[in-house]
């Protein structure tokens, strides 16, 4: 079924245009509809599921962010994404910041760039809705749809929840923690859907705007999570696992033991995983080297504790001369 895309604008001559770039070939399976205000586009909500609603902000009847403020409350899973002139720029930003609209576009808009963000809200649409009624073969599925994105990544989550499961074992932990810990860890970069693949498979250091947004994923990603009702464990996840244990990183900057403890462990088999896999930037390093860096990370980036729990677990398994590495690279190939 091809997804409901509604636009609002009062000027005619912006509904044709991007009507004209959404029904080429641009973008598969989308339906558009359109609405000349506000209150027409509440009248589509009533009867439609609306994936994405673009909505200019200066409109008579009411203006965008009020009308976006209302999808918000009416359909909540519904992608809202504002259209704005320059001169209303602070206004969007501060209703991104408030949760009220997922990007913006600002007027004229470049035709590539309009249809990306549209793209992203969809992917995002179709996450949450999934979510919702998602048992693990659906979850590590839609993990698996993230990876896409980036094929550098292929099979990191659950080689990332392999690793944190271990950690998990060794801790004694639930069943009920163990099972937020493999969920949390197959959906940590689920945030990721809604950054551009230029960015996420760019040869090279990133610029400081392409840094900037690749750093909200896990802020994007504990939204989706949110939305799909999924456990506050499996949030913690998603939302602290760049977090340092020295308290320098990001989203929050909060550090040590504020960090949840499902997401220090997820923090540890996360960087293993990266250090051990080939990157658009670097080759990867064998395990003896990335268990020396991921030792001289303790109390910097990572909490002492599970890293000297990790470290044991994986000296015990070269030591017995276990195979999981071995299938674990076959594994990215």
């Amino acid at each position: 079924m091809p997804e409901n895309i509604l636009f609002v604008d009062d000027e005619e001559n912006i509904l044709r245009s991007v009507e004209r770039i959404f029904l080429g070939d641009n973008v598969k399976d989308v339906r558009i509809l359109k609405a000349k205000g506000a209150q027409e586009a509440l009248q589509f909500l009533e009867k439609e599921n609306i994936a994405v609603l673009v909505s200019d902000n200066l409109m008579p009847d009411m203006k965008g962010i009020e009308l976006l403020s209302k999808v918000k409350e009416i359909s909540p899973d519904t992608v809202r994404i504002l259209m704005t002139a320059y001169a209303d720029l602070p206004t969007a930003i501060d209703a991104i910041n408030k949760g009220e609209v997922y990007r913006f576009i600002v007027k004229p808009w470049e035709n590539s760039i309009l249809i990306e963000i549209v793209q992203e809200g969809i992917n995002r649409f179709k996450i949450v809705q999934s979510l919702r009624k998602a048992d693990e073969p659906m979850l590590l599925s839609l993990a698996q749809t993230v990876e896409l994105k980036d094929p550098y990544t292929r099979g990191h989550c659950d080689r990332v929840a392999g690793y944190a499961l271990m950690i998990a074992e060794a801790l004694k932990l639930d069943e009920g923690k163990k099972n937020e810990i493999k969920y949390g860890s197959w959906l940590h970069d689920c945030g990721k859907i809604g950054v551009p693949e230029r960015i996420l498979n760019y040869n090279g250091p990133l610029g400081e705007a392409e840094t900037d947004i690749m750093k909200k994923h896990p802020l994007w990603g504990a939204d989706v999570a949110r939305q799909a009702q999924l456990s506050a464990g499996v949030v913690n996840v998603i939302l602290y696992h760049h977090e340092r244990y020295d308290g320098r990183g990001y989203p929050s900057g909060i550090g040590g033991k504020n960090i949840p403890l499902e997401a220090r462990i997820v923090s540890v088999a996360d960087a293993f995983d990266a250090m051990t896999t080939d990157r658009p930037y670097r080759k990867q390093r064998d395990t003896h080297e990335a268990l020396g860096i991921i030792s001289s990370l303790k109390g910097k980036s990572l909490d002492p504790e599970v890293v000297d729990i990790f470290l044991s677990i994986i000296q015990e398994k070269l030591k017995s001369g276990d195979n999981f590495f071995d299938e674990s690279r076959q594994a990215k190939k």
